[in-house]
């Protein structure tokens, strides 16, 4: 049998010396040695939200290490740095997964929801589903992911304020949530791993939310994730609205980016606005983005269609995307766009329009979990490990959109340090790739059939 491989191999030091940390400095992200951090990354929940179970196993997207192995070789030949996943299960073991993500410097943005009963907030009668079971969850999911140096983010919410009715019953508990994994993350865990929420694609409560996220000392996001679809096919950075949307975040003082983008109601798609997003109209206010989506479900927007056997095949899309990605060089913060400190209150109720925007929070449920951890049956606690323990190849295929298979093909790109790009050949000719964390890791990966 033949197996796609990354073939990781590693020098002197164990895996979790060699990837950087992200951290937030004035209102954009930098690696723990200082460099410049913008996302080009995929949205990643292979199966879609109908295939999230607690009887069924096997939907976590970290849960199979051949499968992600099939997929992180996907991700390399895109070029992106990150994912987002919308759904783990916490009583799971995601070394492995995580371990040759961060090999492939790929951080992770993880949502602490699920569809599951009592694992997400209900948008307009939150107050039935903020509960202690419903905490433990969450802080569970953070317990699981916290000890890997490539998990960037954790999302408290997804669109939680988009149905009518909505934007008056949630906004509070959204914060509430925030605020309680803020003072479970200070207490517990090591790290203290940036927590944002991801914005629904709706004008009408944009700004006021992302205000109402961003103000006061309880409950106030580190990042706020925009979801757009707003560019669609041949466009202009005005004809699709992006000037007004710089406009709309031009003062915002914390990290902005896009937590979803890639409008499909024009095909195929050209990814003009992926175009934009990396070019010095956008990049002074966003902090990249996050393409929606991957694996291609019901709703028609994947780039990879999964088959049946677990073979994936890339789409005409995915080749364009990749081509777009390929001509992102290096981004550099500009020296001028700090905008001074964080609000520290948030004014009265009437400041942000069409929502209801208190500065009182829900009493929170998290007291004792605060001050005695989650139980640790609840989940997996994860760490990076050594590469030469992990298993790296994978018995499913990769096809081209042409047909002809992966293996068969030269790989010409792969992302490295932060976006970087590297082609290396030994001596066989085969295509290799030198990931530059650190000196000390020297990380190498090559792309081969066995």
């Amino acid at each position: 049998m033949r197996f796609a491989s990354i073939a990781l191999a590693v020098a002197g030091a164990a895996l979790a010396s060699a990837i950087d940390t992200i951290e937030i400095k004035d209102r954009h992200f930098v690696t723990s040695s200082g460099k410049p951090f913008y996302i080009k990354g995929i949205d990643y929940q292979p199966g879609g939200s109908a295939s999230i179970s607690e009887e069924k196993k096997g939907w976590d997207p970290l849960e199979d290490a051949e499968k992600c192995a099939r997929d992180i070789i996907v991700f390399q030949k895109l070029g992106i740095n990150t994912i987002r996943i919308y759904s783990v299960d916490p009583k799971v073991n995601h070394d492995e997964c995580m371990t040759m993500l961060a090999a492939a410097g790929i951080y992770l943005v993880l949502d602490v929801n699920s569809p599951i009963y009592g694992q997400h907030l209900h948008a307009t009668e939150p107050w039935t589903t903020y509960t202690e079971d419903y905490l433990e969850h969450v802080f569970s999911v953070m317990e699981a992911f916290a000890g890997y140096d490539n998990t960037l983010a954790f999302l408290s919410g997804n669109e939680v304020v988009h149905e009518k009715g909505s934007e008056k019953t949630a906004p509070m508990y959204i914060k509430a949530v925030t605020r309680d994994m803020k003072a479970y993350s200070k207490k517990n865990l090591k790290r203290q791993i940036p927590v944002g929420y991801s914005n629904a694609d709706n004008i009408e409560f944009r700004v006021s939310l992302s205000r109402y996220m961003e103000c006061g000392t309880e409950g106030n996001v580190d990042f706020f994730g925009v979801n757009s679809y707003q560019w669609c096919g041949k466009n202009t950075f005005e004809g699709s609205g992006y000037d007004k949307l710089v406009d709309n975040f031009d003062n915002y003082t914390i990290p902005v980016f896009f937590s979803e983008y890639g409008c499909n109601e024009v095909r195929p798609r050209e990814w003009e606005e992926t175009a934009a997003l990396y070019s010095d109209k956008m990049t002074h206010v966003f902090s990249g983005g996050l393409v929606y989506e991957y694996s291609l479900e019901a709703n028609d927007y994947g780039l990879v269609e999964i088959e049946s056997n677990g073979d994936a095949k890339l789409t005409g899309e995915f080749d364009t995307l990749e081509k777009v990605m390929s001509t992102v060089g290096d981004i550099e913060i500009p020296s001028d766009t700090t905008k001074g400190k964080r609000p520290e209150t948030c004014g009265s109720p009437k400041s942000f329009p069409g929502i209801v925007a208190t500065n009182d929070l829900p009493k929170t449920f998290a007291t004792k979990f605060v001050n005695a951890g989650v139980d640790k049956s609840k989940y997996s606690a994860g760490a990076l490990l050594d590469l030469k323990s992990v298993k790296t190849e994978t018995k499913y295929k990769i096809f081209n959109s042409d047909g002809s298979e992966l293996g068969d093909a030269s790989i010409d790109k792969t992302n490295t340090d932060n976006g970087k790009k590297e082609d290396k050949k030994n001596a066989a000719g085969a295509v290799k790739v030198a990931f530059g964390f650190t000196a000390v890791a020297a990380l190498v990966a090559s792309f081969t059939l066995f």
